[in-house]
């Protein structure tokens, strides 16, 4: 079986690698593409532009950094009340800057993205942290900022809590979980989250564009290459599903579910 030529992947990818673009951008190409293709996507820059210069209106001369995220964090939180979701945080909806900016809530990631991107407003060059399973935000490395939760200053005990409630216990904090990350990694972790939501939602055929997606970009991704076989295979597209699983096992023989995607092939050539 061949596979089929997407042409919202192709246009996905060709978005992604323009640099004439910024993160809001390719942020909102991707509702565009993946949910809502009637998105405007300059009234949506033009929403963030508005809540931007609002801000910069109350804003004094002092150029202190704490003053301007005080500001930031009173601003959007509580006058705008956006906020994380922690009610439904699996929505995919979360995801959608678009739907962020209409319904005010949404998950790290997309929180932290809006955050960053009102912050210029006040002059303020906050950047993006890939901290494990919790994106946040850092000014400098002195302030690491949690605007999942109104924007708070995280001291490292916090940062080893958050690792605790997602690892269980079983990973430390490193100083280079603080690293910034570039918008084509966030791009890639805003496409994962989606597809898990998916994947929750036994949407497979949208999680597997997700996937797709990610390998536009990493076409030798171990975790994408994994989970495109898996998908295919639940797609019935056995033979698509074989060809992906047996990559992976190939790039990463020693991986932990090896046993779960032999069994997983031994079942597949069965069935045909």
């Amino acid at each position: 079986m061949e596979e089929k030529f997407d042409p919202l992947v192709a246009e996905w990818l060709s978005f992604v690698n323009n640099p004439n673009f910024n993160l809001v951008e390719k942020c909102l190409k991707f509702s565009q593409i993946l949910e809502y293709p009637d998105l405007d996507v300059n009234d949506y820059i033009n929403k963030i532009n508005r809540i931007g210069k609002s801000l910069k209106e109350t804003i004094s001369d002092v150029k202190n950094p704490t003053y301007l995220i005080s500001m930031l964090n009173e601003h959007l939180f509580e006058k705008l009340g956006f906020s994380g979701d922690d009610d439904d945080y699996y929505n995919p909806k979360n995801n959608f800057l678009n739907e962020v900016i209409d319904k005010k809530t949404g998950l790290p990631i997309t929180i932290s993205i809006l955050y960053v991107e009102i912050a210029k407003f006040i002059g303020l060059d906050l950047k993006i942290v890939g901290f494990p399973s919790h994106i946040l935000v850092k000014y400098n490395e002195e302030m690491i900022l949690d605007p999942f939760y109104d924007g708070r200053l995280l001291d490292v005990d916090d940062l080893q809590d958050i690792l605790d409630a997602n690892y269980g216990g079983q990973l430390e904090f490193q100083p280079e979980f603080l690293d910034e990350v570039k918008s084509e990694q966030i791009l890639i972790r805003l496409t994962r989250n989606l597809k898990n939501s998916y994947v929750q939602s036994f949407v497979y055929e949208k999680a597997l564009r997700c996937v797709n997606m990610v390998l536009a970009i990493e076409p030798e991704s171990p975790e994408d290459i994994r989970d495109k076989g898996i998908l295919e295979e639940r797609m019935q597209n056995s033979e698509i599903a074989l060809k992906y699983l047996n990559k992976y096992l190939e790039i990463t023989p020693n991986a932990e579910d090896v046993d779960f995607i032999l069994e997983l092939i031994r079942s597949i050539k069965i069935k045909n």
